[in-house]
């Protein structure tokens, strides 16, 4: 609910604003879709078959399922991959030069991440990788038993982890660091505070809240990758079902957590979720009994 609420209020705040958005902005965009995307195509199933104790649909409801995750989750972890490179060179570069990322050229990247992650969602489908139940039954995903039972699961496995994971988690923390850096010997040069630009401190403040996206959604899944190479060179067997359920849990639930971090960070999006308030909330009135004049206080519940 969080998850659907929370991503919807981002959506409808980039339609209604489209032709304000900036280029660098587009990503979060994608990553709400991602996000809302999760929610509609997996989460249902899943509740369902926890309330049923068993998985739901058999083996075809099991393969959509693990395909659904793996779609998303590496097109959120490759556009977060992407707002990371898109902010540092924002950063390191003149102004001209930072205009020159233009949305064209970030909607380009952005279909280029949906293809990606939608190669290396049909791969299993295509032959190479295994598509499986958790196991706890009640959630599919990546066959990570098949590591050592297969080499196509082993290739396929080493292969998915050094090129959706490593590698875009590397690149993540080398352009933070890089963007870290340069804003440091930016503020040394500046010795007065007060005498930093506007600019730079809406700068630091988009890059703060990007850092805090890409944190989030790296700790959430982190405890998840760790169950899940455990049980590549163990038996699933050894560790208890609430063990290998919880990590699951804790990762779908990075979805929802995006839209707080957006509406602490942006004021522009606080006000247009205050102006959606109107449109997809319930108001209710209340008139003083102690008052021979209407006064009318509304209770607002929204998204």
């Amino acid at each position: 609910i969080l998850t659907i609420l929370g991503n919807s209020a981002v959506l409808a705040t980039a339609v209604k604003r489209y032709s304000l958005l900036k280029s660098q902005e587009l990503p979060t965009v994608n990553l709400a879709v991602a996000d809302i995307g999760m929610a509609l195509s997996m989460y249902p199933l899943a509740i369902a078959s926890a309330w049923n104790h068993a998985w739901l649909g058999g083996d075809a409801s099991c393969v959509y399922y693990a395909l659904m995750g793996f779609l998303f989750g590496v097109c959120s972890m490759m556009t977060l991959c992407a707002m990371a490179v898109i902010r540092f060179l924002v950063t390191n570069s003149s102004k001209s030069n930072g205009n020159k990322i233009t949305k064209n050229t970030v909607c380009i990247l952005i279909t280029f991440i949906w293809l990606y992650s939608l190669l290396w969602a049909i791969l299993p489908l295509l032959g190479w990788g295994y598509y499986g139940p958790e196991p706890f039954g009640i959630s599919c995903t990546i066959a990570w038993s098949k590591f050592h039972n297969s080499p196509n699961g082993f290739s396929f496995i080493l292969s998915m982890f050094l090129l959706c994971t490593v590698l875009p988690a590397l690149t993540i923390i080398a352009c933070y660091l890089g963007i870290a850096w340069k804003v440091h010997k930016a503020y040394q040069e500046i010795q007065n505070i007060d005498r930093i630009p506007n600019a730079a401190k809406l700068e630091k403040k988009l890059t703060l809240m990007a850092v805090l996206i890409s944190v989030g959604f790296l700790s959430s899944w982190t405890p998840y990758a760790a169950a899940s190479f455990w049980s590549i060179f163990n038996s699933s067997d050894s560790l208890q079902p609430v063990v290998t359920l919880l990590p699951c849990l804790f990762a779908k639930s990075s979805t929802a957590y995006n839209p707080f971090i957006y509406y602490v960070f942006s004021k522009t999006f606080r006000c247009e979720v205050k102006k959606l308030q109107c449109c997809c909330g319930w108001r209710v009135h209340y008139f003083s009994s102690d008052n021979s004049t209407e006064h009318p206080v509304s209770t607002m519940w929204s998204g």
